[in-house]
């Protein structure tokens, strides 16, 4: 990889930094045993030389560590308009609630009896979550969207076989779909059969016409669908689906845009899988614990995996005595500490609170389609609900590509949208401002996309060489990605 060092303080490898004799530790002797290591460890977990670490002083320590953490982006330090995956500020009293320790302490293996305040905020989460979205029942146990998906999809598969309809082996997927839906269908052996979108955005219901038929085990679609753009014929969509004998799975990595304006199980849905690290007050990002609760209607609760939070009674419980239930789909009850944040969300918001947060993501989206629709190529002109999705077909003319905008953008402090996402739009940029943004975040971030397309026009060479301004310019993609160096080496 090729790349620029700045001069920031901590930007230096800390390796580069020490001098021998230098510590950042005081440690206590040891006390545990009066007896040697030799007598302790085997001999072949003892070093025979002394490890080739940096000897660095405290101070030294701290800045290095400190000045990394400010070369990374995230929420809390700029705005972060990643498409279709809603990266927006979460309430820090969420984290809060969730550090508490009846929450934090607890430990799987107690009995019900001892973590009953547990069990009622699963219960009502469950309750919760159903009422949103219009389900019957709720499994908290997936720990990610694409987790969610494969649940979904074996529920799917286990209604069909109780019912004799085994040979139901295609799951149908928009063109625009998040890469997860195919994968999952995949995955859980099904056959992937693709319906193409119409010139609005939609699914094209000649083309889904088609498809449909007695092999037919579902249809995955997210409504808003990936372009932004709510489907605006549903209802037909759920009775051609329902006439087959499928299902309507819903994909809800969108749900941020219709929180308390409309719900899943109106339209027609039958499975649902919603992202509590998206919607519902989780940070996103980072490889960190995710949340996929999958919810059903009436005909396939039976089905959800084991155990589920139940109401007695004499108090909650985890009921395993569900024979028809498609087992567990991980240990234990989930992310128990991201249901824990979005409980405390849903709970700070409630359903007014909760309207507002789509609302308002869905105008921060149309002011900023508003105002970037005249710089850049809009393939479907029509309002939008929490993201849109722009094309930098103009500026590809020019010999400037989407990927170079976006390198372009960190310049300007902002992290780069999706790109290149939904497949069906050429050098497509995904936008999603959230709920969360002001609108002087908005306008600045309008002002460095117009800039940049400005560039485009009058110096190309200033957006195909960003970024300019970074520790690190710009990066050889295609070594890193063959070659990657992942962790440092004493000598290299």
């Amino acid at each position: 990889m090729t790349g620029r060092r700045s001069d920031l303080w901590g930007d230096s490898l800390i390796f580069e930094l020490g001098q021998p004799g230098r510590t950042a530790f005081s440690l206590p002797p040891l006390d545990v045993s009066e007896r040697p290591l030799e007598e302790l460890l085997p001999a072949g977990y003892l070093r025979s030389q002394v490890p080739g670490l940096p000897e660095v002083s405290e101070i030294e320590l701290v800045r290095h560590y400190t000045g990394l953490s400010r070369l990374n982006h995230g929420v809390d330090s700029g705005f972060y308009p990643l498409g279709s995956c809603t990266m927006k500020y979460n309430p820090k009293i969420d984290e809060d609630i969730a550090r508490l320790p009846g929450f934090a302490r607890l430990h799987p293996y107690q009995p019900e009896s001892m973590v009953q305040g547990a069990l009622e905020l699963m219960f009502e989460t469950q309750e919760w979550l159903a009422e949103i979205t219009g389900m019957d029942g709720f499994s908290l146990q997936p720990v990610a969207g694409a987790h969610g998906e494969l649940t979904g999809l074996f529920l799917i598969k286990a209604y069909h076989e109780a019912r004799g309809e085994g040979g139901r082996t295609e799951v149908i997927c928009p063109d625009s779909a998040h890469g997860t839906n195919p994968a999952s269908a995949a995955f859980c052996g099904y056959d992937v059969i693709q319906v193409r979108s119409d010139h609005r955005g939609n699914v094209d219901l000649d083309d889904l016409r088609s498809k449909v038929g007695p092999r037919t085990a579902a249809l995955m679609l997210t409504n808003p669908n990936t372009l932004g753009l709510f489907e605006e014929r549903i209802v037909e969509i759920a009775n051609l689906v329902h006439e087959a004998g499928g299902l309507l799975y819903y994909d809800g990595a969108n749900a941020n845009a219709t929180l308390g304006i409309t719900r899943p199980g109106d339209m027609g849905f039958d499975v649902i899988h919603l992202n509590l690290h998206k919607t519902f007050g989780t940070p996103h990002g980072g490889g960190g614990p995710g949340s996929g609760p999958v919810g059903v209607k009436q005909e396939l609760l039976p089905f959800l995996p084991v155990p589920v939070v139940v109401r007695r009674d004499d108090g909650y419980a985890l009921d395993y005595d569900r024979p028809q239930s498609i087992g567990r789909v991980h240990a234990f009850y989930g992310n128990f500490g991201v249901v824990v944040k979005a409980w405390a969300y849903i709970l700070s918001l409630g359903p007014d609170g909760l309207r507002q947060v789509s609302e308002d993501a869905i105008l921060n989206a149309n002011y900023l389609l508003k105002k970037l629709r005249p710089h850049f190529d809009l393939p479907y002109d029509r309002i939008c609900k929490h993201e849109f999705v722009l094309s930098g077909r103009r500026q590809a003319k020019l010999g400037v590509h989407t990927a170079d905008m976006a390198k372009r953008l960190l310049d300007f402090g902002v992290h780069a949208p999706t790109i290149y996402f939904p497949l069906i739009v050429e050098e497509a940029i995904m936008i999603e401002p959230t709920e969360t943004e002001p609108k002087a975040a908005l306008d600045a971030f309008a002002e460095a996309m117009i800039a940049i397309a400005r560039e485009a026009e009058n110096s190309p060479e200033q957006v195909t060489g960003a970024p300019l301004t970074t520790p690190v310019g710009r990066l050889d993609d295609v070594g890193a990605a063959r070659n990657p160096v992942i962790r440092w080496r004493a000598g290299q």
